[in-house]
């Protein structure tokens, strides 16, 4: 099909490709400042995989799960309590497809209230100023003076492991599964492989989780860990860790998906989920044109300022790798269109909230005990356990705590770990006192509602003063 010529209407101060949380702030950031900004996205994916494989269908499944399954509720009504029996994954996509499609709806009207223009289809840099978008229509040339690259990642596929989708799949494949599998082989540690494993585990699924590291989640606090790994064991979930695979297939005598492990072990289960890793979309849109040269998964390399090696264009989101978080990839993209326009701002490392949003949830601030060791800094800890929190025992969860770090002499707090229900929630309290450089005192002196599990950071507070 021809190329359409770029007329003035397809010159834009900034072209965005990708509307993923990184995207969406981007050029809504631009429009804001009464920018021209188009985004460019390949068909029907608006809102890029957080709204379509990634964290809105994963935690909306999350939710389902804990709903339907009655876990949450097993404190008081016994382990074999459930709301529904026989969930299926009809179940659990039907309340995912509902969130999706509001959640589509909520990102179009954001567009196009802002007045961003949206190409549908497949980008790629023709020169450093130039853009072809491939469609059913035919192509569409576009001049940007600046871009932002936030095309995001898609799960990493190895050539030894024979994914077919339905009983070998990856992570944006388990929305589409026919079927709950009876027994679930977990290829990958990382965050996607343990949210997944927990899911599964909550619905009774028999999980084995292999990866080849031997600590899971190097940058959470260890303890954190500890409690999660009992949790799940707690459900039923065997881990092998420090085991490579070295071969994955399905063993046709027995109808049985296996893993070969390099120790030399066999795990049988009824499917394999990979999740090892993620390689970014960069691929496509053919950097080596304008000399712009990605890692060997894809991810591309900017400043504190989210610049790449060509001045006027940036990467956002994903595609420059970790943390790789709906919430920073969005600050990402906004800060991205601010410094293009004069408008500078950096994210403070070190007062980044992580959510991971396995079954217990865990979510974290601040510095971690491990760091402050290998820094030497001084510190003191106070903790704050959820069975001894009347809303803890309301909600059932009689293993779940927070922990606060902090400086004996000084008093300032130097992290939050928690461990439990709305842990994600609640973290932002501490995040508040962190960015304000405040002490601990604070939670001392402040009163919550009651019963909260806010309420949390006045008991660990005091439990770390009184070791003083």
């Amino acid at each position: 099909m021809p190329t359409t010529a770029a007329s003035n209407n397809n010159i834009y101060d900034l072209i965005v490709v990708g509307s993923g949380p990184a995207g969406q702030k981007a050029a809504i950031c631009a429009a804001k400042m009464r920018k021209k900004v188009a985004v460019v996205e390949r068909k029907r994916t608006i809102g890029g995989v957080c709204v379509h494989t990634g964290t809105i269908p994963s935690k909306t499944f999350r939710e389902a799960i804990l709903y339907l399954s009655g876990l949450r509720q097993r404190t008081f009504y016994g382990r074999g309590y459930a709301l529904k029996e026989n969930i299926s994954m009809q179940d659990l996509v039907f309340r995912a497809d509902s969130v999706m499609a509001r959640e589509i709806e909520v990102i179009k009207a954001q567009l196009r209230r802002n007045r961003v223009t949206v190409y549908e289809g497949n980008a790629r840099f023709l020169d450093p100023h130039s853009m072809e978008v491939a469609s059913d229509e035919g192509y569409t040339l576009l001049r940007g003076t600046n871009f932002v690259i936030a095309c995001g990642t898609r799960p990493a596929h190895s050539a030894d492991i024979p994914i077919d989708g339905k009983r070998i799949f990856d992570s944006d494949q388990v929305h589409e599964l026919e079927e709950l599998p009876r027994e679930l082989i977990v290829v990958g540690a990382g965050i996607i492989g343990l949210e997944y494993a927990s899911m599964f585990a909550a619905l009774g699924v028999k999980v084995t989780l292999l990866d080849q590291r031997s600590i899971l989640l190097d940058f959470v606090d260890h303890e954190i860990v500890e409690s999660l790994c009992f949790q799940l064991r707690q459900l039923g979930t065997v881990f092998r860790l420090g085991e490579k695979v070295v071969q994955v297939g399905i063993d046709d005598d027995r109808d049985r998906v296996f893993a070969k492990l390099e120790s030399g072990k066999t795990v049988h289960g009824a499917a394999l989920l990979y999740a090892v890793g993620r390689q970014a979309n960069s691929d496509q849109l053919n950097l080596e044109s304008i000399g712009l040269v990605p890692d060997s998964r894809g991810k591309i390399i900017v400043d504190e300022n989210f610049k790449t090696s060509i001045p006027h264009i940036y990467a956002a989101g994903d595609v420059i790798g970790f943390p790789a978080l709906a919430s920073t990839s969005m600050e990402q993209g906004r800060l991205a269109s601010c410094h293009i326009f004069g408008v500078p701002g950096t994210i403070p490392p070190n007062l980044i909230p992580y959510g991971v949003y396995t079954i217990p949830e865990i979510s974290m601030v601040g510095a971690t005990e491990e760091q402050l060791t290998r820094d030497k800094v001084p510190y003191e800890s106070g903790i704050s356990r959820y069975a001894e929190l009347a809303k803890g025992q309301m909600l059932g969860d009689d293993q779940g705590f927070l922990k606060l770090l902090f400086d004996p002499g000084s008093l300032k707090l130097l992290g939050v770990h928690i461990i439990g229900e709305r842990a994600a929630e609640i973290v932002h309290i501490g995040q508040a006192v962190l960015t304000m450089g405040g002490t601990i005192e604070y939670f001392r002196d402040t009163v919550f509602n009651y019963p909260t599990l806010a309420e949390a950071y006045k008991v660990a507070a005091l439990d770390g003063l009184n070791k003083l």
